[in-house]
């Protein structure tokens, strides 16, 4: 065996490791299925291609803007999901997303976990709406890409790396106004880019993860998004992501995710019932995200 052989073969065997490790307590039947699965399409994937994800996984996030997805990313994450997803996990009102899965969408879903993205990606697939979870793109903060796991779990969609607000983000996260003024029309920009490309946009509007799963304020910035003519708002609720990796826990555990499709608007026709008004979209916005949650999940627009 060739050194380039052999260090192809370490790196296989420190990922399976890494992604054995992440699911925590599992049956020696979970591991087992998830290990040869994982070792399947480590075998599979071009020698290239897994160089490529090593690097990625190093780097992704380093700068601002925009990331593709990897597709070995994501047939991993469909392993994990099978061995982690109760078999009642589904989509609900999915007749709303397909009378508009061909329009430019906008998808704004609660945000109760980091891995949201992760699920309704894998949600999507399960649902028939590959061609939807295939052009999905997530508008995401650096913490998204704080360690090798989560950069990892990143790969499965597109993202745009963008700045927190503010008013939401913390530590080393914090920038200048002028700065974060800066990233942001750069994000702006990027989303109508990928939009026009033929992407479906994801914004987490709340603009960080609710610890407690109840819906927060939505940010007034996120209006921004709604200027491009001729896309769809489609608001999403998500329920059970936040018992995946409870807060405090580094480890998934198996859990029932429950994703609701919303009724979707046409984001023209938002704008003029707000009369551009940045403070009434928010509300509007907030408004239609709740109402595709239970009760106990919509917070204050409860």
């Amino acid at each position: 065996m060739s050194t380039s052989s052999e260090e192809i073969e370490r790196t296989k065997q420190t990922l399976l490791a890494a992604f054995t490790g992440f699911l925590g307590y599992r049956t020696e039947d979970d591991v087992h299925r998830f290990r040869a699965r994982v070792q399947e399409l480590l075998d599979e994937v071009p020698e290239d291609d897994l160089a490529r994800v090593v690097e990625r996984i190093g780097d992704t996030g380093s700068e601002w803007g925009y990331y593709p997805a990897e597709p070995f990313a994501r047939n991993v994450h469909y392993a994990m999901a099978d061995v982690t997803l109760t078999d009642d996990s589904r989509l609900e009102h999915g007749e709303r997303l397909d009378a508009v899965r061909d329009r430019p969408l906008i998808l704004l879903p609660n945000h109760i976990s980091y891995s949201d993205a992760n699920l309704l990606e894998i949600l999507l697939h399960r649902f028939d709406f590959d061609d939807v979870a295939d052009r999905l793109t997530v508008v995401t903060g650096p913490k998204v890409y704080s360690d090798a796991m989560r950069r990892f779990s990143s790969l499965c969609f597109g993202t745009i790396k963008t700045a927190q607000s503010r008013s939401v983000s913390s530590g080393e996260a914090v920038m200048s106004p002028r700065e974060v003024a800066r990233v942001a029309m750069q994000t702006i920009d990027k989303s109508f880019e990928r939009l026009d490309a033929g992407d479906a946009l994801l914004i987490f509007a709340e603009g960080s993860r609710s610890r407690s799963a109840s819906l927060q304020p939505i940010l007034a910035a996120v209006s921004r998004y709604l200027q491009r003519p001729g896309s769809v708002l489609v608001p999403v609720g998500i329920t059970g992501t936040e018992n995946l990796i409870p807060v405090g826990d580094s480890h998934i555990h198996r859990t029932r995710v429950v994703i609701r499709i919303g009724e979707p608007v046409e984001s023209e026709t938002l704008v003029a019932r707000c009369q551009k008004k940045r403070p009434a979209m928010a509300q509007a916005l907030g408004q239609m995200i709740a109402a595709a949650l239970p009760a106990s999940y919509r917070g204050v627009y409860g």
